[in-house]
C-alpha cells in the first residue's frame, strides 16, 4: 500500500481507540489459526485467490458506490507487481507453509517482519540508529534461535515459506513507499484483486483441485478471513493510523504473535516448547525496540498501511 505520512493525532474518544486496537490484536492475529481451519477443505492458493478476491472485490464495490476514484491503468500495473510480494509472495507462502507447521509457529516466524524492513530501509539509504541497530541485532538472534531448533527445522517447506515471507512482505512495504498509488482503502482493494489473479495462477501451476465439498467449519473460516482479517481489520488500522501516534498503531506487530499461539493452544490444541515461546520473546523485544526508536525520531516517519501477510 502506499505510505502515509504522520500526521498529529485526531481527537478520538479512549473507548474508540480502544475498540479499534483490540480489533486489530485480536482480528489479525485470529487469522493464522482461522487459515489453519480453512485449509481442512481449501488448497493454500486457491484459499488466498477466493479470499483475497472476494474481500478485494467487496471493498472496490464499496469504494466506488461512495464515489472513490479508481487507480489509473498505471497504477494498475504497479499494483499487480506489488501484489507479487505483498499477497503471492506473503499471504500466500504463510498459507503454504500452515500446510506443514502449526498456526502460532506461524505467526512467530511472520513476527520478524519489521526487522527485514529495517534492513530494506537501511539498503535505501536510511541508516539505523543505535538502538534500531540493538534491535535489529536481538531481533535477528530470535530468528535464528527459533529456526535452529523448533518444528520449523523439521519441515523444509514450511522453514522455507515461513523465511520468504516475511521477507517479502518487508520488501513490498518498504517499495511501495515511493510509488505513485490510489488512497489507502482504494490501493488495498485492487492490490488483494491484482493478487488474486497471481494466487490463482500459482494454484494452477500447482495443480490444486478442490476434489469434495467444503466442509462448514472450512467455509466458515474462509468467510472469517474475508470479512473480519481483510476488511474489518484493516478498516480498524487504517483508521488508528489517522487518530493515534504510528507506534501504537503498528504494536499489532508484536501483539499478534502472542495471541495467535494463545488461540492456536486454546482453540486448535497446538503445543508450543520452552524453545518456540523463548525465540518469540527475544524476536518481540527486538521488535519492540526497533518501533519505539522509529516513534522517536526526529522527523515524522511514513507509514505503509497494509495488512499483515497472514
Amino acid at each position: 500500500m502506499n505510505a502515509i505520512a504522520s500526521a498529529p493525532a485526531r481527537t478520538a474518544s479512549a473507548l474508540a481507540v480502544a475498540l479499534a486496537l483490540a480489533s486489530v490484536y485480536i482480528l489479525w492475529g485470529s487469522t493464522y489459526l482461522a487459515i489453519r481451519f480453512a485449509l481442512e477443505s481449501y488448497p493454500p492458493f486457491l484459499l488466498g485467490a477466493i479470499r483475497m478476491f472476494l474481500a478485494g472485490a467487496l471493498m472496490y464495490a464499496v469504494l466506488r458506490a461512495r464515489g472513490a476514484t479508481p487507480p489509473t491503468a498505471k497504477q494498475w500495473r504497479t499494483l499487480g507487481v506489488l501484489s507479487i510480494w505483498m499477497v503471492l509472495l506473503s499471504n500466500g507462502l504463510v498459507n503454504l507453509a500452515e500446510t506443514e507447521v502449526g498456526s502460532g509457529l506461524a505467526a512467530i516466524a511472520v513476527a520478524s517482519m519489521p526487522l527485514f524492513a529495517g534492513v530494506f530501509a537501511m539498503l535505501r539509504g536510511k541508516h539505523p540508529s543505535r538502538a534500531e541497530w540493538a534491535g535489529l541485532t536481538i531481533g535477528f538472534l530470535g530468528v535464528l534461535w527459533l529456526n535452529a531448533g523448533s518444528e520449523l527445522s523439521s519441515s523444509t517447506l514450511g522453514l522455507v515459506c515461513l523465511i520468504i515471507a516475511p521477507i517479502a512482505w518487508a520488501w513490498g512495504s518498504i517499495w511501495s513507499r515511493d510509488l505513485d498509488l490510489p488512497e489507502p482503502f482504494m490501493a488495498a482493494s485492487a492490490q488483494m484483486i491484482a493478487g488474486s489473479a497471481w494466487m490463482l495462477a500459482a494454484a494452477l501451476v500447482t495443480g490444486e483441485r478442490i476434489t469434495e465439498v467444503p466442509t462448514l467449519d472450512a467455509t466458515a473460516a474462509l468467510l472469517y478471513l474475508v470479512v473480519a482479517g481483510s476488511i474489518f481489520g484493516f478498516t480498524a488500522y487504517i483508521w488508528l493510523l489517522h487518530h493515534v501516534r504510528p507506534a501504537l498503531a503498528t504494536s499489532y506487530a508484536y501483539v499478534n504473535p502472542p495471541i495467535a499461539v494463545l488461540l492456536g493452544a486454546l482453540l486448535g490444541g497446538e503445543h508450543f516448547t520452552r524453545h518456540d515461546i523463548g525465540a518469540m520473546a527475544v524476536i518481540l523485544v527486538g521488535v519492540v525496540i526497533i518501533t519505539l526508536s522509529k516513534s522517536r525520531a526526529a522527523k515524522p516517519a511514513a507509514v505503509a498501511p497494509s495488512e499483515p501477510a497472514a
